[in-house]
């Protein structure tokens, strides 16, 4: 295993990688949409949240060897189910077919009150 680390994403804010990779793999821990250049959430609502949280993910593939273009599956976590459309819109800018499978469920919290929260699986 090997951990993977890039001042381009937010640091982990508690005991975890951004990302592991292994045999191939890349597990990239959930990206809230904090701008690693302030340490805050970016401004806006679910779309510059969602923007900010694939942006972090893509840096994070980008430091391991990979690319969105690799992810295998995605998770997304919402704070609120009527934020789906809203996230699908800028979700779709990120990805090209084939697509990551996806699963995309909402929750009670995220932390730091984030909107969204993007877990990704790459290969290499």
């Amino acid at each position: 295993m090997k951990a993977i680390h890039t001042d381009k994403a937010p640091a982990a804010i508690g005991p975890y990688s951004q990302a592991i990779e292994v045999n191939g793999f890349v597990f990239a821990s959930g990206q809230i949409p904090i701008d690693p250049a302030t340490g805050s959430f970016v401004e806006g609502g679910i779309q510059e949240q969602t923007c900010q949280a694939l942006t972090n993910a893509r840096q994070i593939l980008q430091t391991a060897g990979t690319d969105l273009s690799h992810v295998i599956k995605t998770t997304v976590f919402l704070s609120d189910i009527a934020n789906f459309g809203p996230m699908n819109e800028v979700y779709a800018q990120f990805f090209t077919e084939p697509f990551p499978a996806r699963s995309a469920v909402a929750v009670k919290d995220l932390p730091k009150g984030a909107l969204v929260e993007i877990e990704v699986i790459a290969v290499k």
